[in-house]
């Protein structure tokens, strides 16, 4: 027989390499997903609740805790069930030339459809509208600017954003809007008037320019007989170039949608 090399150190490290790399890669895994289900453990199944009330348990995903964006949906799913439970609480109490809900529905749902960002309210009242408008804001990343010229309705709605917690999403103005419409800069990608009737006509032709292509002007309390502001105000909807009108909304009040193309 011939004469055995030794093992020595160099041997074993080349001779083991690829065992001790198998090794190390199965250490690894197994330690990454130890670690990943440890992580998503921790992190408790969360209610998400949407503007219909209907509550689902959300089971957290593979990561949550560990990514900003799993924080985020956890941080708007928190302020989704605090909206609700406002809303709910406050239902029979709106009062002051406020929206009913169905139309607080509609609002909410052209924003989030269509992703707006830079809202504009003419007529906060107490503020059933703004929130159903800064909830949906919530979700695009936008923010309202909203105006009242009364200070007690005003001071009543700073309150309901703040239990709605929503007041981060909302600039609110106490201003005359006939002054104030027209000296705000825009642009705005989305627009409700709800306030005094028979300016509607001077507030869509202020701010009509500052609307962006693409975007919504929407008006309150459109149905009914055309006579006097609402026979002006529908013409003048109806003749713009590039506008699309349509009425929607509760049966009683009604909303007018229009969508400015380009």
């Amino acid at each position: 027989m011939g004469r055995k090399r030794p093992l020595t150190h160099h041997r074993l490290l080349r001779d083991n390499r690829g065992a001790a790399v198998a090794v190390f890669g199965i250490g690894a895994l197994a330690f990454l997903a130890l670690g990943v289900r440890a992580v998503s453990s921790s992190v408790p199944a969360q209610e998400r609740v949407g503007p219909a009330g209907v509550t689902e348990v959300v089971a957290p995903e593979e990561g949550a805790g560990q990514m900003p964006g799993a924080q985020d949906r956890l941080a708007q799913d928190e302020l989704d069930v605090r909206v609700r439970r406002f809303l709910d609480e406050s239902r029979r109490r709106w009062r002051d030339q406020n929206v009913p809900e169905e139309d607080g529905r509609l609002l909410y749902d052209l924003i989030v459809d269509h992703g707006y960002t830079r809202a504009l309210e003419v007529g906060t009242s107490t503020g059933h509208s703004a929130i159903w408008i800064a909830w949906a804001l919530s979700k695009t990343g936008g923010k309202l600017i909203t105006i009242e010229i009364d200070e007690g309705r005003y001071r009543q709605a700073l309150r309901n954003f703040e239990e709605a917690g929503l007041s981060d999403y909302i600039d609110a103005r106490l201003a005359n809007a006939h002054d104030l419409v027209p000296a705000l800069e825009g642009p705005f990608d989305f627009v409700f008037v709800d306030a005094d009737k028979d300016w509607y006509t001077r507030y869509f032709r202020a701010i009509l320019p500052k609307l962006e292509v693409g975007g919504c002007f929407t008006a309150h309390n459109v149905r009914g007989r055309r006579t006097g502001w609402l026979r002006e105000f529908l013409e003048v909807l109806e003749s713009t170039p590039n506008l699309e009108t349509e009425i929607r909304g509760s049966r009683r009040s009604g909303v007018s949608v229009s969508f400015k193309r380009g």
